[in-house]
């Protein structure tokens, strides 16, 4: 079924998570499947221009109330979230533009998704002040 959304296949999909991956790694994180892990992380991409709407107190968390925002997030927009499952929030959110182009080849796409991570989580963790 169509439903005029594009979505990131599967080897955009691992990608993605390689480059998140290999960032992370290069500052001391190790990844888990544990459920006790100290962060979760999430992305969202767009693949085309879309409305993204921003959903903060969701029930998944444990909360009852929240509130929202909408914004339009252009063609290659990649949003990086991290949440604390402890304190149950977000506690770090990043985007970068112009990192997939759907009508690029993988390699480029790679390449891109290697250049952004590395920008978009240049200041991660953040310096405590």
């Amino acid at each position: 079924m169509n439903t005029g959304n594009a979505h990131p296949d599967q080897i955009m999909d691992a990608q993605i998570v390689q480059a998140v991956d290999l960032q992370l790694a290069s500052k001391g994180m190790t990844k888990t499947d544990d459920d006790k892990a100290d962060l979760y992380i999430g992305y969202q991409i767009s693949v085309n221009q879309e409305r993204q709407w921003d959903v903060w107190g969701s029930r998944a968390f444990g909360m009852g109330s929240g509130s929202w925002t909408s914004s339009t997030i252009s063609v290659g927009t990649l949003v990086l979230d991290m949440y604390d499952p402890g304190m149950k929030q977000l506690v770090w959110t990043g985007s970068a533009t112009k990192t997939i182009d759907p009508s690029s080849n993988q390699e480029k796409n790679m390449k891109n998704l290697d250049k952004s991570m590395a920008k978009l989580l240049k200041s991660y963790p953040p310096k405590q002040k």
